[in-house]
């Protein structure tokens, strides 16, 4: 009875709607996400874009992309930069300084050589190294 009266062309609309529907959400995210985390825009301005967006929501999202649609994308950049920064720092920190255990030996050397460090201190130091 209800494969009667559900054909495939609605069907198609139902999932039509839904894409829209899904579409029309992510917008809204994306704009109070862009609205939340603009530094360019004071208090105020937040205020008054995020009631515009809710009282009027259709009108309000196409005003704020066609009025912040290119800070958008900037905002975007700056964001994904702070994040390939972040994870280049991460990766810094975790792969080490990088200097081998005969560079630091060196170093070492070169420190107890100049008179900065004693004979004792420099093997306290070595074993460090050494273990490690």
């Amino acid at each position: 009875m209800v494969a009667t009266q559900f054909g495939t062309g609605q069907v198609l609309w139902s999932m039509i709607y839904f894409f829209l529907f899904f579409i029309w959400i992510w917008l809204l995210i994306t704009v109070f996400a862009d609205i939340f985390r603009s530094p360019d825009l004071s208090g105020g301005g937040k205020a008054l874009w995020t009631i515009f967006v809710i009282f009027l929501p259709y009108l309000g999202v196409f005003v704020y992309l066609i009025a912040r649609g290119k800070k958008m994308g900037e905002h975007a950049v700056q964001q994904a930069q702070a994040q390939d920064q972040a994870f280049r720092a991460y990766v810094k920190e975790a792969a080490g300084s990088g200097a081998s255990t005969a560079d630091q030996l060196a170093q070492l050397a070169s420190l107890r050589d100049q008179g900065v460090i004693d004979d004792a201190e420099f093997a306290r130091m070595k074993a460090k190294v050494t273990a490690a």
